[in-house]
Order: C-alpha cells, then sequence, then structure tokens
C-alpha cells in the first residue's frame, strides 16, 4: 500500500514485469463538489482523463489496462446521475469505432451487459469483434462486480460438468485469456478494492494516491509504475534479500 504525494520524475518505460495495471476511478462527484458543479459535470471531465490515461499507458508499454468504469453497486446512485455515466459510455464507445484506426485498442467489455439497451449492447458487441486484432487490450468493467462474476462462472462450471479447479474456474470468468492484474491503482484517498477483480487481484500490487480521477495525470501513471518497480514481489514466496 502506498500513499505518497507526487514527484515528477520523467515517463517511464515498462518491461515484461508489467503487463496489466488496473484502475478504480474515483472521486469524480467531489471533485465536481469542490467546484461547486454537479456530480455529472464530474463524470464528463473523468471520462476525458479515462482517454488521456489509457492512451498514455499505451504509450510506455503497457499491454492490458482495465478500468472499474460502472460496479453493479452503482445502480443505487441517483437516476440523473446514472443516466449521465451511462450516456457518457455509450458516446464513448460510438467514438472508440470511429476512432478505431487512430487509437489501435482492442476492447473487451467485463460484467453482465444484459441491463444495457440492446443498441448499446450491439455497439459494445460490433467494437470488441471489429478491434479483436490489436495489441493494446482495454478491458472496460460495466455493470460488473466480483462476487457476481464468480457466481457465473461457477454456474457454467456447474453446467458443462468441468472439473473445478482454479484454471477452469479461472477460464470461465470475464477475463478469461487475460493476464492477472499486476498493479491495481485506486485515486481519490480509498483504501479498498470494492468489489473489483477478487479472484484475479490474489497477487497484485495496489498502489493508492489521494488524487481526484479527474484529476490524474501521466506523472501519476509514472508515479505509481515507479513504485510498483520498487516493490519485491514474491507471491507467497520469501524474500531474496
Amino acid at each position: 500500500m502506498l500513499f505518497r504525494r507526487k514527484k515528477k520524475s520523467g515517463p517511464v518505460k515498462v518491461d515484461d514485469r508489467l503487463t496489466h495495471i488496473a484502475f478504480i476511478l474515483d472521486g469524480n462527484g467531489r471533485w465536481a463538489k469542490k467546484r461547486g458543479m454537479p456530480r455529472e459535470y464530474g463524470h464528463s471531465e473523468g471520462a476525458q482523463t479515462f482517454k488521456r490515461i489509457v492512451r498514455y499507458c499505451g504509450d510506455i508499454g503497457i499491454k492490458v489496462v482495465t478500468v472499474y468504469a460502472f460496479s453493479t453497486e452503482n445502480w443505487s446512485r441517483p437516476k440523473g446521475e446514472v443516466d449521465r455515466i451511462i450516456s457518457l459510455l455509450d458516446e464513448y464507445i460510438a467514438g472508440a469505432e470511429r476512432e478505431l484506426d487512430e487509437n489501435k485498442i482492442r476492447y473487451t467489455f467485463l460484467g453482465d451487459k444484459s441491463v444495457f439497451a440492446p443498441g448499446m449492447v450491439e455497439r459494445m458487441t460490433r467494437l470488441e469483434e471489429i478491434s479483436a486484432h490489436y495489441e493494446l487490450r482495454l478491458n472496460i468493467a460495466l455493470n460488473y462486480g466480483a462476487r457476481a462474476e464468480i457466481v457465473h462462472a461457477c454456474r457454467e462450471l456447474a453446467e458443462s460438468g468441468e472439473e473445478i479447479t482454479e484454471e477452469s474456474l479461472s477460464s470461465k470468468l470475464y477475463t478469461a485469456g487475460c493476464p492477472d492484474p499486476d498493479l491495481i491503482v485506486r485515486t481519490a484517498n480509498e483504501r479498498r478494492l470494492s468489489n473489483f477483480l477478487l479472484w484475479q487481484a490474489a497477487y497484485s500490487e495496489l498502489y493508492f494516491t489521494p488524487t481526484l480521477w479527474p484529476d490524474m495525470r501521466p506523472e501519476d501513471v509514472d508515479e505509481a509504475v515507479a513504485d510498483f518497480y520498487a516493490r519485491e514481489r514474491r507471491f507467497g514466496g520469501v524474500t531474496s534479500k
């Protein structure tokens, strides 16, 4: 766990020790409130930050980025706020298809898509299909909850009659075929996973920053990455020092 102020040390380049970085996007509402604006305004600004940070992760060599965009619990928020978040997500999906050749991102949507409007589901499915050949993978968790994901995977195994092992269960998760996150970054001074990638995060490094998501900048990513490389990952073993 880290809680450190930003230091500008220049952009970093990653190697194969850091393949997958995941973000819990927190603080949009607080960012807007500090400016006397409605929470929906914070989500609009957060959407722009999302585009900027994903692009930067690709620039420094990250192969997989996962973002916690909308959880199964987020439906309990005020309807106006929920409607704005869903609208922003739908706008992003439409824009991602138009800019596919420019961004060169492979899109995957994690979660139960059945609750969304048919048109939005069609756009998600199409975007996944036409972007499948790109190298940088972006997982967008929508209507996602890790407990629900694990239950879904167990039901799939039970129906198939397959033996239940760690490998077979992993193959039924929404993230099947994707490496587990090496680093999970959460913004806005919160220090919990909030039902995000609970199975996949077994040995992830966790990084917490007080920066509100709309204020997240490339140098904040640099600091998180630099801290990751300063750690020794033992995966349950003993230190080599």
